[in-house]
Parts: structure tokens; sequence; C-alpha cells
């Protein structure tokens, strides 16, 4: 399914958006290798295997194959056929086990493992830290190489809640592989994992030229959402200020065409 979902989607794709791609050679042949990922649209997990000759299988939330009626199936053979795997949020560490655990077997597999290590989609485009479970984890636990991908102008392309994308150019650089081999057997050390992700997200900067800010994405998603709120709250107090200042103006001429 993954190679008819790749010619019917992928091929349309490439010759609607025409993708300029830099680095293919960087990716391997065979083998296992990760594919760490800038986020910036829905759309990254459809152009970056568009662009490559093998098979890149992603993690998404379990919702997308579980929401019932006839949408919801079609919605899960789509992200199935596409080669995603659903990743079960729930539970004591979520979705970080989950991803480790699906990672680690497609690795052992000999195929390419993408992954967002940001964790969720770039609020405002700018490049966010890091979380270093399941990348890290999973690159010691396998002793994979880790190839740093930067997707260029993909937000402009389907920004957050939009469904028609723009038709423009978007752009992938693939950097060199990163051999995280002296830390094997190491997955354990909070510090070793918060070095090789840091370490990841550098290059990916470099790649993508993105500003790098050193927070959470999902820490200024909450810091955006609660902003916006405060600004809405605010909106809606100065409004009913002026609607008491215009009444209070109104009861002393009731008042004195009463007298």
């Amino acid at each position: 399914m993954y190679g008819a979902m790749k010619v019917s989607i992928g091929g349309p794709l490439k010759l609607a958006f025409r993708p300029w791609v830099e680095g293919l050679e960087n990716v391997p042949a065979e083998g296992p290798a990760i594919l760490a990922s800038n986020h910036l649209s829905f759309s990254d997990s459809f152009f970056l295997p568009a662009v490559l000759d093998r098979k890149v299988t992603f993690i998404a939330k379990a919702e997308y194959f579980t929401t019932p009626g006839v949408k919801g199936r079609l919605t899960a053979a789509f992200f199935k056929g596409v080669g995603q795997l659903p990743v079960d949020r729930s539970g004591a560490r979520g979705a970080g086990e989950a991803a480790i655990r699906s990672g680690i077997e497609v690795l052992e597999r000999g195929e390419l493992f993408g992954i967002y290590p940001e964790g969720t989609r770039s609020p405002d485009g700018r490049l966010y830290r890091g979380k270093p479970g399941g990348l890290a984890r999973v690159a010691l636990a396998t002793g994979a190489p880790v190839i740093p991908v930067a997707m260029i102008d993909t937000e402009k392309i389907q920004p957050p809640g939009k469904v028609m994308p723009k038709l423009m150019r978007p752009g992938i650089r693939i950097g060199k592989p990163l051999d995280f081999s002296r830390y094997q057997g190491m997955e354990q050390d909070r510090f070793v994992l918060r070095a090789v992700t840091d370490e990841v997200m550098y290059e990916i900067m470099k790649l993508s030229g993105q500003e790098y800010v050193d927070i959470y994405a999902t820490a200024a998603k909450r810091q955006i959402a609660e902003a916006a709120k405060a600004e809405k709250q605010a909106q809606k107090d100065a409004v009913q200020a002026q609607k008491d200042a215009a009444q209070a103006e109104k009861v002393p001429g009731k008042e004195q065409a009463g007298a």
C-alpha cells in the first residue's frame, strides 16, 4: 500500500509543488537511519517521503487511527497507507515511550524512522528546544545514525488550521549523518540525552536558518494561547467599559428631563 500511495500521492505532490532538495546523497541506500526534522506543517510528513526513494515511517497520534465513522476509517486507512504508526499518548509516560518502542522496531527492520524532536509543530515558524526522550534514546538504543533534516517554507504552504494548501515551492535540506556511538549504552543518562538532542537541534538550525528558541514548543503554544485569551478578554472588558460609560452619561440626562 505504501508504494501505491507514494505513486498516487507523492508523484502528483512533487509535480504540483516541485520541492527542491539538497543533500539527498546523505540518506543511505540501505540500512537503518533516523531522520530528525524540524516541524513546520502537517504536510512535512508527506513532502519528505515524496522525495525519498526509500520508505520512511513516522509516528502519528493514535486518534488519527481510532476516530469512528466513515471519515475516521478513511483517515486511518490513509495514515496506514503512507507508513504512519499510531502512538497511544495515554499511560504514565505517554507518547515518549510509545515513540521509542515504535522507532526501535522500525530501525531493527533496517528501515528509515522519521521523528520530529520538537514534539509538535512550531507555532510561529521558529525552531524550538528538542525533547530529549524519543530521539536520543532511540539513537543510542539502536546505534542508528541520525540525519538532520530541515523543511523550508512548508508552513507557508499550509499554515496551522488551513485545509487548502497554497501552491508554492518548498525546500528540503538533508544534513550529513551524525554518529553517537560514543554514547552507546548511556541512554539512561539524562545529561547525555540532552547533549545528543541539542547537537541534532543545532544541526537542524544551521540547515533551516530558523531562529532558535530555548523552550519547548508546547510551552510556547500555551503562552500564545494564554496571550490570545488575555487580549480577547481585554477587548471584551474595553467594550463593556464603553457601554457602562455611555449608560452613565444617559442617566443624568433622564433625571434632568424628569425634573
